[in-house]
């Protein structure tokens, strides 16, 4: 696998605070707390239609992106930035809410399919390839987790307690790759989230 440096992180969800601990907004939390971690100051920025901050990681720049333009249009602002920077596909990722893992699982790889993930689905419209990675945040299915609740109302639900907390160790676990990414060094970063790709036995409650 090529040592190709992630320059662009990009955090999925809706804008606004009746969004905030919805399940659709695992990226948004992720880079909140990967900013934190990294000295990041996330300022509105409207030519990119997105909150942007400027991080050094593992000693290397690397910007973070909250696109607010809504998640099914998520690909305008990371286009914006991308073509602005001149940053390529494989140098982003992006982390977002994933149904087909439960909470407590996550998993990243590069391209694919969008499962049915509308910002995934722009991006890669707006991009013109699958190409860029992807952290994927599990949060479980509605079925899955014995749920009567639309898929709809499901990611734009909050978790339960037991989930947020499944879904947060996720989150820390994940924040030391970050160093890895900006080193290109993915095929590590995949090693060390490795033990959190399995399928955990569903937990009861929403």
């Amino acid at each position: 696998m090529a040592n190709t440096p992630i320059r662009l992180i990009v955090g999925l969800g809706n804008p606004g605070p009746e969004y905030e601990r919805t399940r659709h907004n695992a990226g948004f939390r992720f880079l909140d707390a990967l900013a934190d971690k990294n000295g990041g100051t996330f300022r509105n920025e409207p030519k990119f239609k997105g909150e942007i901050a400027r991080a050094r990681i593992a000693g290397e720049e690397v910007w973070l992106l909250k696109p607010l333009t809504f998640m099914n249009s998520s690909g305008e602002s990371v286009s914006a930035v991308a073509n602005y920077y001149k940053i390529k596909p494989e140098e982003i990722l992006v982390v977002h809410d994933e149904m087909d893992l439960m909470p407590g699982c996550m998993r990243i790889k590069q391209g694919g399919g969008n499962a049915g993930h509308n910002g995934l689905k722009s991006i890669t419209q707006q991009l013109g390839t699958p190409n860029f990675w992807r952290l994927r945040l599990g949060i479980g299915h509605p079925r899955s987790l014995g749920l009567a609740q639309q898929v709809f109302d499901f990611v734009l639900s909050s978790p339960s307690a037991e989930h947020a907390e499944a879904i947060r160790t996720c989150v820390d676990a994940a924040l030391p790759t970050a160093e890895l990414w900006a080193e290109g060094e993915m095929e590590k970063a995949h090693r060390a989230i490795a033990k959190y790709g399995a399928p955990a036995k569903p937990a009861k409650g929403s």
